[in-house]
């Protein structure tokens, strides 16, 4: 049976990556921050067979400790402070973790592995946020970076010193450069959740606008539960490389609130709309669309469905959420049981 450590298992990927490694019949363990972590227990929810262990990617020796718990055969490193927005706000903690914490995790993996680093497949989520002011349209594997955020800053250490880990030690190590992908599981301050609920709230009178920035901003969406079928695949290669993973369309936060408001009844959004300047980004990114020719190509993989599809299910998944009765069948609210026997020390 394979083993695989998932850093970031409670983040929308981490989940849908446990619940697909999990049917492959992986045995999988997640990183949590703290045994108190309230969102831990929707992961031993949804994958039941996953073994969780306590680690934190400012912190080398507990990294350490989780890879000599785990003896994973591959380890995905998806842990990130992942709102953009957020990342002026906190640029040294984001700094620490989306940038330093890659590299505390290869390093932890070199002392696990005794520098034997090619037995353990590292896969780093990288972000086209990295691109930034975009050189060119679209963006592949050989598009320059320039990142126009801390986090994109911080991605693009991250990136790098994954490469410069597989150039130094032989470590087989690659980066899924993955541009923006959505589901029913993406965080509330997301643009893509913040409408999709703030939609199907508005529908129900149960708030009436919602605050956005820029509204003419492009971007490449696509369905998470693709994606990390494509990470899944860049470890089952016989020589690591890194793949821009995307759709190839690109929509502005327009065309997601056409679909959104359509889908609730609503034809015209703009009563509903509340432009708020401090919401624009400092250094906006205005135009991301990928080229995913070399992940079609030599992986065979390519995205299912299409964006309508997508906003149109995250619309119908919180309607439902709304209209369930008001108790928490999630648990999100409340932390994992110490007890569970998944914990490990």
């Amino acid at each position: 049976m394979p083993r695989a450590l998932i850093t970031g298992i409670t983040g929308q990927d981490g989940r849908y990556l446990a619940e697909f490694l999990a049917a492959k019949g992986y045995e999988v363990f997640g990183l949590v921050r703290g045994q108190n972590n309230p969102r831990a227990r929707p992961v031993l929810e949804a994958v039941p067979s996953v073994r969780l262990l306590s680690g934190d990617l400012r912190d080398l020796p507990s990294l350490v400790g989780a890879l000599d718990a785990a003896r994973p055969d591959e380890v995905y490193n998806l842990a990130a402070i992942s709102f953009v927005g957020m990342s002026w706000r906190q640029a040294e903690l984001t700094s620490e973790i989306t940038g330093l914490g890659v590299l505390r995790m290869l390093e932890a993996l070199r002392i696990h592995t005794r520098d034997d680093l090619a037995r353990v497949r590292f896969y780093q989520a990288s972000s086209s946020e990295m691109f930034g002011k975009v050189r060119e349209v679209p963006q592949n594997e050989t598009t320059p970076f320039h990142p126009r955020s801390p986090y994109g800053v911080a991605k693009t250490f991250g990136h790098y010193i994954t490469v410069n880990y597989r150039e130094s030690y032989g470590a087989y190590a690659c980066s899924g450069i993955l541009f923006n992908h959505e589901s029913p599981r993406r965080g509330h301050e997301f643009v893509t959740r913040k409408v999709t609920r703030g939609a199907a709230r508005i529908a129900l009178g149960l708030q009436d606008t919602i605050a956005l920035g820029n509204v003419d901003a492009r971007r490449d969406w696509g369905f998470a539960g693709d994606y990390v079928e494509a990470m899944w695949l860049m470890l089952q290669q016989d020589e690591p490389h890194d793949y821009v993973i995307a759709t190839g369309e690109t929509h502005t936060v327009r065309d997601l609130l056409d679909i959104a408001f359509r889908r609730v009844g609503i034809d015209d959004w703009e009563p509903h709309v509340r432009r708020e300047p401090r919401l624009i980004r400092p250094a906006e990114v205005d135009l991301l669309v990928g080229d995913s020719t070399l992940a079609r190509e030599r992986l065979g993989w390519k995205p299912r469905g299409g964006f309508p599809d997508l906003i149109e299910m995250m619309v119908d998944a919180d309607l439902a959420d709304l209209t369930r009765p008001a108790h928490d069948p999630a648990g999100t609210d409340r932390p994992a049981d110490l007890e569970d026997p998944r914990w490990t020390r």
